[in-house]
């Protein structure tokens, strides 16, 4: 880790990030409109390449709005076969370039029947239902504490921040509950009824790991889930990638507006 904050310290100079951003499938393009410079993450020591469809697999550094912005076009998932180590690892290494919020973006499918594909979601809170915990393995003391509170991982005040921004932008959005199961098959009608009785709003193979790190990290965490369809069992559409990824292209516009407004109150 030591290695990669030095390598990227050399690239970029005197640039300091304040803000990390993590884009979901179809979101890169917020990236591409504001890539001031990139780096690869073969380039980056400990970074492993991103393999999954609409994830380029880049840093992306930008000056946005008066605020120092990382990106991560692309992200790492459980499923891929990577370690939870390796999922989480560009969330310390931002933390350790001085990122104070972290923003962390995904395609979900909708759990609650009344929210509509198309829609974004404020996480206010999750579920891991990954069987496994990103933390488990010695404590980086330099990081954060052995046993973190999870009481308020997904920040209240950015939340707060985040509806007043929807509102005065029309943006439609809904608040609720992340359920992360591990992928890459989809869910079965039978757990997303479960998911539904036990809180979930929305489920996905993300962004828990992430967030789990970054509060454990000190770092201010929102999430923001892109509805891309229904679960599995609430329509009777079968399920598939490129549905994700055409309703994230047909929404993007309203995503891009919503986060740039964002980075410049926070």
């Amino acid at each position: 880790m030591e290695q990669a904050v030095k390598y990227i310290q050399e690239q970029i100079k005197d640039f300091k990030p304040q803000i990390g951003i993590i884009l979901g499938s179809g979101l890169g393009d917020f990236a591409d409109e504001h890539c001031s410079m990139v780096i690869p993450y073969k380039d980056i020591p400990g970074f492993e390449n991103s393999n999954v469809k609409g994830h380029k697999g880049q840093l992306v550094f930008a000056e946005i709005n008066g605020k120092n912005v990382v990106m991560m076009q692309g992200r790492y998932h459980f499923y891929e076969g990577h370690s939870m180590k390796t999922v989480t690892y560009p969330v310390k290494v931002m933390r350790k370039l001085g990122v104070e919020t972290l923003i962390i973006t995904n395609a979900a499918g909708a759990v609650d029947g009344s929210f509509i594909p198309g829609e974004l979601m404020f996480i206010t809170d999750h579920i891991n239902f990954m069987g496994t915990n990103p933390l488990i393995g010695l404590n980086d003391d330099s990081l954060g504490t052995r046993f973190p509170d999870m009481s308020e991982v997904y920040s209240k005040d950015l939340i707060d921040m985040a509806e007043d921004t929807a509102e005065a932008l029309s943006v439609e959005y809904q608040k609720g509950v992340y359920v992360a199961t591990t992928g890459p098959s989809y869910e079965s009608p039978a757990e997303i009824r479960m998911f539904r009785m036990l809180g979930a709003d929305a489920v996905g193979m993300s962004t828990v790991p992430e967030a789990i790190v970054a509060k454990w990290a000190g770092m201010n965490v929102l999430g923001i889930s892109c509805l891309t369809n229904y679960a599995a069992g609430i329509s009777d559409s079968p399920l598939n990638h490129q549905e994700v990824i055409e309703t994230a292209n047909r929404v993007k516009e309203n995503f891009k507006k919503l986060l740039a407004e964002l980075i410049k109150k926070i």
